[in-house]
């Protein structure tokens, strides 16, 4: 196995192309501050200006926090409001010697769903160049006026890192919808991941790997 590994870092040599690091677990993040560059925003959930992102300070997490992400469904709503979806493309920027996966995704928001009706929200997300994770749905029924929160987690054997080296852009799809069902057809409901003051995010934890 060893002559086999020496024998494609000479031919990636001879050929010009970068040989990447295998990945070593690590339960320490970097040390040095990431950043993250908002690089393309989509979608009908998160007009240009309306989507925020953070990075947490020890670099555990980033967060993405919405201003206008809001379905709804009922007395006084278009006919596509029903539906709303955004689409993030950021570039995450490491540390030399790292890489990283996402192990975990938390996503709050609030729903206002009258008897009868129902709520739908879905997310995936993806490094470029790998296979996106299994769109993941959660529902929600009315009767409710309450905050929501919902948490996907990845099993550590399934988590995709981006390779040792090379930036890779990293993919978010998120969607939210509201079907009114058999509820009051003069009343509104609506289902919300926004806040208007910046307390109310969506949250990405990391997990950690050495490049060697």
């Amino acid at each position: 196995m060893l002559h086999t590994l020496v024998l494609g870092s000479l031919a990636a040599s001879l050929m010009g192309l970068p040989v990447l690091a295998d990945p070593v677990p690590t339960t320490n993040p970097p040390a040095e501050r990431i950043t993250i560059e908002v690089v393309t925003v989509n979608g009908s959930g998160c007009r240009a200006g309306t989507a925020a992102v953070a990075t947490a300070p020890d670099n555990t997490a980033f967060t993405v926090t919405y201003s206008d992400y809001l379905a709804q469904a009922g007395a006084g709503t278009a006919p596509t409001d029903f539906r709303k979806n955004c689409q993030l493309v950021l570039q995450v920027n490491v540390p030399g010697g790292f890489t990283y996966a996402i192990g975990q995704a938390d996503y709050r928001g609030f729903a206002h769903l009258e008897r009868g009706a129902s709520g739908m929200q879905r997310a995936s997300y993806y490094i470029q160049g790998q296979s996106p994770t299994a769109m993941r749905t959660h529902n929600i029924a009315g009767p409710t006026s309450d905050n929501w929160q919902t948490t996907d987690v990845t099993d550590v054997a399934e988590l995709v890192y981006a390779p040792c080296g090379v930036v890779r852009l990293f993919n978010i799809n998120t969607e939210l919808r509201v079907s009114r069902g058999t509820s009051d057809p003069r009343s509104t409901s609506f289902l919300m991941m926004d806040s208007v003051d910046g307390s109310v995010s969506t949250t990405y934890h990391f997990n950690w790997m050495r490049c060697e």
